[in-house]
Parts: C-alpha cells; structure tokens; sequence
C-alpha cells in the first residue's frame, strides 16, 4: 500500500508539473505591442496593415495599435481595424511611443526618426543606398531596421519588392503614355499610334519584375517595344512569349544609347539589390534625345538610372532636361493606394507574424532569406551594399544575434 501511495504521488506531481509546465508555456508566449503610423509622404496614401493583416496578427496574441484615420483615404476605416482586433492610437507619436514594432510602407521621414528609439524594430521600405541622410537618422536612433526591399525569397528574387515593382512596371506605361500628351510636355505621340500612322518607340531597361509588366502593358496598348538586359536567359524568355512583338538587345553602352535617341518613351526598370542604381542613361544621351520624349524612372527609389534624374512627388511628378519630360515619382505605386495596399499585405504579413511571434533575433537566426532584410540594427549597418555605398563599416547580420 505504502509503494502504491508513492507511486501515486509520485504520478501525481509529475502530472502537476506537466500541467504547470505547459500553463507556463501559453502564460510566457511573447506577445508583441505592434503600431501602424499614417504614412505622411507626399501623396502616400498606402497602409502597413490592413484590417485582415491585423486579424491575423491578433490571432496570435499580439496587439496591434492603428492610428486614427490611418487607412481611411483608401476606404480601411478605424470601424474595420477595432472590428479585427486592433487599437486606435489617437497621433503617430502615440503609435511610435506604443509600439514595440513599427510596421510601415514608406521610409520614415525625419519627424518619424526622431521618434524611433534604441532596439524598437521597424518593418518598412527602406531604399537607404542613396539616401544618406535616412540611414545616418537610423544608425543614430539605435533601431533595428528590417527593409522589405532585400528580404530575399527560396527561389531566388526579392518577393516584397515584386508586388510594388508589379505595379509600378504597369504604371510606367500609363504615366509614360500620359505625358506624351502635349498638353502634358511631351511631344504629342499616341502609344499604340492609329491605322496608317506608326505607333511610339518604347524602349525598357531591365527585363526583371518592373521590366516585364511595363513591356506586357506596352505592347498590350501597341507600341513597338524594346527591351535590354545583360540576362540573355531573360531575354530568351520574353522572346518566347512574345515573339515578333517585341525586339530584345543585350545591354552594353552602345545598344542602350542607339536604343535612348530613337525612343520616344524610355522605362529605366534596372534593379542590384539593396544597393544604389547605375547610371546606364547619360547626361548627354538625354541632351541627344528627341524633344518631348519622356523618361520614366522606375529605380528611383534606388537613386535612379538616368544622370538626369531627381525624385519627384504625385504632386509635382515632372520635370523638363533638354526638352525630354522626366517622371520621377519616388512611390509610384502610392497613386493607386489601396490595390497597392492589398498586394504589399499579401507578401509583408507571413514575415510580419515571424518577427512578432519569435523576436527579431529568434526569426532573422532561424530565416536566413528575412535576416537578407536587416539593414540595420543598434548604430550598425548590417547591409553590405549600403554600407559599401555610404562609406560605413559593415556589420554582417549573423553577428548580432
């Protein structure tokens, strides 16, 4: 009897501490004080959550706070985000003293540094090669910086960046088509032409994602099309879709200045992950171009890749070089907010629910293609093509963690 009782207890209290045990595991889950600002560039009107984003992240006992109004130019309204679990932050100060990760689109702006504060995560685009005053304010504010831009995928390319360079490479032909209006500066050239009169020369650089949607646009409203790259593979491929619809020239300093001077519209869509964009367009190729031709710089959230090139805003999105129309609007995809919106969220949520369900170290250790994403972290720069670009010590990722 005495061995039984024993064994009883013995049972007993393992039973206990089993129980006690996994009580423990779901009482300790982290759980993470997540905030979305209202974004305040120009014209930006994108959101770093939508309603269905905050579910999810709710779902997995975190909070999320949303500022007030934050979706509201894009039809997301503050009923929707209380609907899915959120809460209303009254300002943007309220939503960065909250938050213990900031989820974004847009880079932040100087006001917006200034309220991030040493080891608070930030999950937003970035583009800091080209932008040296951005990654001096993050470096000084000790925040830890993951950009959607370098976050790698399995299979190779940069699945956050793809659905805004999807876009974008759309919205490149309709802007491009747009200012060839005369009314608009260009020189008075309808994209697809009329019987009996030729259609526009649209030349594209780069055959990547931005690439490949500007040309299926372009030939789609029947322009004559076309496109260079140094990926001969690439090239093979559009060629096979779309055959004699489309001429396609391997990138060097000759093709692309032949192509430039007889284009009437030219989409600069070159991308190096995380670093600054080359010049393949010079200063004098434009001074050469047809008056009233138009450029559009798809890469210029990357600095650009025309030497005549400076961001520009949906406010004021042109401007004139030698007579050749330049849009260089810095968050094209900003002009149709919410399907933008809803495509970012598709990509951004999956990473979003790591790095809130494990802690920024945990997930980037256990992800190498989300660890390609920190740019950087605690007054380091962890991304090696921004660090060789500004001149900074590179840190490599693995280190800090």
């Amino acid at each position: 009897a005495n061995v039984i009782g024993q064994m009883a207890m013995v049972l007993s209290g393992g039973a206990r501490r089993f129980h006690n045990r996994a009580f423990a595991t779901t009482i300790r889950r982290p759980v993470m004080r997540i905030a979305v600002p209202k974004e305040i560039k120009n014209h930006e009107y994108r959101v770093g959550l939508t309603p269905a984003s905050v579910r999810e992240l709710v779902a997995h006992g975190h909070e999320v706070w949303v500022q007030a109004g934050a979706g509201a130019a894009i039809g997301l309204t503050d009923a929707q985000y209380l609907a899915a679990g959120a809460k209303l932050a009254a300002d943007a100060g309220e939503a960065f003293q909250r938050g213990e990760m900031i989820v974004k689109v847009k880079e932040p702006q100087a006001s917006e540094i200034a309220m991030l504060r040493e080891g608070q995560l930030l999950y937003t685009y970035l583009h800091l090669a080209p932008d040296p005053e951005q990654t001096a304010g993050l470096v000084r504010s000790g925040a830890v910086c993951v950009a959607y831009e370098t976050v790698t995928g399995p299979g190779g390319g940069l699945p956050l960046l793809a659905p805004m360079s999807e876009v974008a490479g759309r919205m490149s032909v309709q802007a491009g088509a747009a200012h060839l209006e005369k009314s608009k500066g260009g020189m008075g050239v309808l994209l697809g032409g009329v019987p009996g009169v030729a259609p526009a020369q649209v030349v594209i650089l780069g055959a990547g994602v931005v690439g490949t949607h500007a040309l299926q646009m372009a030939v789609g409203m029947g322009a004559q099309v076309t496109v260079l790259d140094k990926n001969v593979d690439r090239l093979r491929h559009l060629d096979l879709i779309f055959g004699n619809r489309i001429t396609t020239l391997f990138s060097t300093a000759q093709s692309v200045e032949e192509a430039v001077l007889a284009a009437d519209l030219v989409i600069g869509g070159v991308l190096i992950p995380g670093a600054a964009a080359p010049k393949l367009v010079t200063r004098d190729m434009v001074a050469r171009m047809r008056k009233g031709a138009v450029v559009v710089d798809v890469a210029i959230d990357q600095g650009g890749c025309f030497e005549t090139s400076h961001a520009t805003t949906h406010a004021e999105p042109t401007y004139l070089v030698d007579g050749v129309v330049h849009y260089c609007v810095a968050n094209m995809p900003g002009a149709v907010a919410r399907t933008s919106t809803f495509a970012l969220n598709n990509a951004t949520i999956g990473h979003a629910l790591a790095l809130a369900d494990k802690g920024w170290k945990r997930a980037l250790a256990d992800n190498p293609h989300l660890r390609a994403g920190l740019n950087v972290a605690h007054g380091q720069v962890t991304c090696e093509p921004v660090a060789r670009d500004l001149g900074y010590d590179w840190v490599p990722a693995e280190s800090l963690l």
